[in-house]
């Protein structure tokens, strides 16, 4: 169906089950005030649509790009008119900002919903502007991830509170912050590699359009180290955070990491400068989301052997 693939139906299930596994596995276990059932819906179904107007107001404005890139993969135009995407990406954030503004008067704080705002003009000028810029638009895309999760704790105000403690109390922060904050950190980072990486599948499209992408401005090459750099910034925690956990006796976590993050990041990352071309960084872009899976489910495993020790 057209419009399942213009809203890129696949990754709107991607961030609705991260924030499900997040709230499931961290928040609720919490006892939170706010995110009760109903309003944890509201709050992901509002994410989702203005991930979905993202999507069609990103390929309203990509579609030169997209007839050189994906010429087979555009509906807009053909199967779908222009002036009807216009208008079903200001009926879904208007419907996303009703949904999330519904969750923050249940607080009585009506600012919170300056996070959805923020998210949708962010999408805005990514569209129109900053994904043709150097780092710009990649900046913008991996921020948007991290907040599916950072999204949560601003919502949550027994979290902040927890996170307010060591202030407070002298203690160590509190476990559940502390995992919401390490998880919207991996989010964060392996989402500017995989941009990076499709800026690298998408070099011919992005040149004809005069983008001034990485790959573009300072090549294939030094891209592909870049990405590298940011995959050590990735492992090495990992390392560290795999070791602690061997040392704590938290075998099965540990060994998820080690054997479905550590090395996966580790062959991916050698894959990535074995070739040049597009079919290449099309394979390397789709291994990547499936660590990215996988890490978003290691949160089982955490709530299995951590909050029910």
């Amino acid at each position: 169906m057209p419009w399942l693939r213009l809203i890129r139906w696949k990754n709107l299930l991607i961030i609705f089950l991260t924030q499900l596994l997040a709230w499931w596995c961290v928040i609720l276990p919490e006892s939170p005030e706010i995110l009760n059932t109903v309003n944890f819906l509201f709050l992901t179904v509002s994410t989702m649509l203005i991930a979905a107007a993202g999507y069609i107001i990103n390929d309203y404005f990509d579609i030169k790009i997209d007839s050189i890139n994906k010429p087979d993969r555009i509906v807009l135009e053909k199967a779908i008119p222009m002036r009807q995407a216009i208008l079903s990406h200001s009926i879904l954030n208007i419907i996303a900002l009703m949904l999330a503004g519904y969750v923050a008067a249940q607080a009585h704080h009506y600012e919170w919903l300056l996070v959805q705002v923020s998210c949708t003009l962010l999408l805005w000028f990514y569209s129109t502007d900053f994904k043709r810029q150097y780092i710009t638009g990649n900046i913008a895309i991996a921020l948007l991830t991290s907040f599916t999760i950072i999204t949560l704790f601003i919502y949550e105000p027994a979290l902040q509170l927890e996170a307010q403690m060591p202030l407070l109390t002298g203690s160590h922060s509190s476990l559940p912050v502390w995992v919401l904050a390490v998880y919207a950190y991996f989010a964060f980072l392996l989402t500017w590699m995989r941009e990076i990486v499709k800026d690298m599948e998408d070099f011919k499209g992005d040149v004809a359009e005069g983008c001034v992408t990485m790959p573009i401005k300072r090549g294939l090459e030094f891209s592909t180290r870049f990405t590298l750099v940011l995959s050590l910034l990735a492992i090495i925690p990992l390392l560290v955070a795999s070791f602690t956990l061997f040392k704590h006796n938290y075998t099965l976590l540990a060994s998820y990491l080690v054997v479905l993050l550590i090395l996966p990041l580790i062959l991916w990352s050698v894959f990535l400068g074995k070739g040049f071309t597009e079919q290449h960084y099309g394979k390397a872009s789709r291994g990547l989301k499936i660590i990215m899976l996988l890490g978003i489910c290691s949160l089982l495993i955490y709530h299995i052997q951590i909050v029910y020790k």
